[in-house]
């Protein structure tokens, strides 16, 4: 079954039954009222029994009706909502099935729990269609008379009227969009409406019943900020939320969504591992475990997003002209295919039980977190600050064993090029534990945080062409094998090869500014 998205970006107003409807070509864009229709609609709304999807902010329901019957899944966007649509099948024996290209999307959010009715809203629609003078839709306005019911336990009817203005598809998201919703904000209250009180029409619906719903684990927790364990847990259930909000961007194959993931993971990781102490047990290991499977295989595909931009960039500006187009062609789609196949894999990863049962182990660690601070009594601050000295110790080993094995005939050169890998995780690690140790104390890591990234940054960059010039030579022996000529692929390797050595020219800097950051940090302590 084919699925529509679209961007959602619209204004709610509350307004009483009588008020009438302004002028509406008075809006910035706006030439004429097309058309006007009226719907008969009803919707019946989905979520689980502890609302994960309500509390996510994310709406799904089954709608007939109007011109767009059937499924419709809302969720949270950059200026304005996602919404996402499927066709409504026929009930199999008397039950309608919440498409899997939609529950696919919010299934880091329900798991296996069971998607059951919450509410029915049923909605008298006038709608409006508001053109510019060349015919082209720029919003529509609807005047809704709502009757709605809450099937929680404890809910009841209620009935409403509003006005909603949504950007038409050419519209949203633009300066346009943003003047119109202006201009009618300005218009429609000037004419007796009020902002609307209530995010979404499910929310009016449930009313009180929605605070007499049952909590889901994962915000069962109320972590105390002023313990070491609190802090850290704090700081775990932000990670959480991001790996979860990142779940359907991924499976979208939305730009930087694998990256943005990726980096979720290993904070998680990486949190887990510089705090052990505070937090501990063979629960904390199994998610390391988990999570390390995870990062591997989004990093897969990262690196593969990463090459093919490289790949294009040095092949763009290769003023030689001994790349032919047909070696050109071969490279790009070499690697567009390899990360089509590392995403494929990503998915699969995300559809399994294993992942879920990850998902489900991190929210039980966070709401009962295995504490293992060995004194009770030591401040939060002295927990945190040890911790973090333990994460700067290990880079500067990290740093000096990278320094001292770079010209070390014995190694490799992809052994040697290891040993900064090794240096750029140290970066992260301290950077997270800096971040962590900042926002639950009242130690000033800004300067620390900043170092580490401009560090993350300059090795970044190298363990990118590093991570470039193993592909070029993997595609070097396929070629060799396929008798193709590899000329090409040796000369982006050695380009690879100076930028990579350039990039850390800024290196021994870099370090410097963190050792500063660090030593100013214990001063001021």
């Amino acid at each position: 079954m084919a699925i529509e998205k679209f961007l959602e970006v619209e204004a709610k107003f509350a307004v009483d039954g009588t008020t009438v409807v302004p002028e509406l070509t008075q809006l910035p864009g706006v030439h004429a009222v097309a058309g006007t229709q009226v719907h008969h609609l009803s919707a019946i709304y989905y979520d689980t029994a502890d609302l994960r999807l309500t509390r996510a902010k994310v709406t799904l329901r089954r709608r007939s009706g109007g011109k767009d019957d059937g499924w419709h899944l809302k969720l949270p966007g950059d200026g304005g909502r996602l919404e996402l649509s499927a066709e409504l099948a026929p009930p199999t024996q008397g039950q309608y099935e919440v498409p899997e290209e939609l529950l696919s999307q919010v299934r880091a959010l329900v798991r296996d729990e069971e998607l059951i009715p919450i509410a029915q809203v049923d909605n008298e629609r006038t709608e409006s269609l508001l053109v510019g003078e060349d015919g082209t839709g720029v919003a529509e306005f609807c005047d809704d008379r709502v009757t709605a019911w809450s099937l929680l336990p404890g809910g009841t009817q209620k009935q409403w009227r509003e006005w909603e203005l949504e950007l038409s598809g050419g519209v949203a998201g633009t300066e346009t969009g943003a003047e119109v919703l202006a201009a009618a904000t300005t218009v429609l209250i000037g004419a007796g409406a009020r902002k609307s009180a209530s995010p979404s029409k499910l929310v009016a619906a449930l009313g009180d019943s929605l605070a007499e719903a049952p909590l889901p684990t994962y915000l069962s927790v109320d972590p105390d900020p002023e313990t070491a364990a609190g802090a850290v847990v704090l700081a775990l259930m932000a990670n959480r939320a991001k790996l979860v909000a990142y779940d359907p961007k991924v499976r979208r194959d939305e730009w930087d969504s694998v990256h943005q993931m990726r980096v979720a993971t290993r904070e998680l990781r990486s949190h887990l591992q510089t705090f052990d102490g505070i937090v501990a047990g063979e629960q904390v290991d199994h998610l390391l475990s988990e999570l390390k499977v995870l990062a591997g295989m989004l990093g897969s595909a990262r690196d593969a997003e990463v090459v093919a931009e490289r790949f294009e960039w040095l092949i763009s500006s290769e003023d030689s002209g001994l790349i032919s187009a047909e070696d050109q062609a071969r490279i790009m789609s070499t690697i567009e295919e390899e990360y089509q196949r590392a995403h494929r894999r990503i998915v699969r990863a995300l559809d399994s039980d294993r992942y879920l049962e990850l998902l489900d182990a991190l929210d039980e660690l966070l709401a009962h977190p295995p504490v293992a601070v060995k004194d009770e009594t030591e401040s939060i601050t002295a927990v945190m600050e040890s911790h973090l000295d333990e994460a700067y110790r290990k880079l500067v080993k990290r740093h000096k064993k990278a320094v001292a094995n770079w010209d070390n005939p014995e190694l490799s050169l992809h052994e040697r090029e290891d040993y900064y890998h090794d240096m750029r995780k140290a970066a992260k690690k301290l950077r997270y534990a800096a971040e962590a140790v900042g926002s639950a104390t009242g130690l000033k890591t800004k300067r620390i945080v900043k170092a580490c990234k401009t560090m993350q940054t300059v090795l970044g960059d190298f363990q990118d062409s590093v991570t470039s010039r193993t592909k070029l030579e993997r595609m070097a022996h396929t070629a060799r094998r396929h008798q193709h000529d590899t000329f090409s692929l040796g000369l982006l390797y050695q380009r690879e090869r100076a930028i990579g050595l350039a990039s850390l020219d800024q290196y021994q800097q870099a370090y410097d500014d963190i050792v500063a950051a660090y030593r100013r940090l214990k001063k001021n302590r």
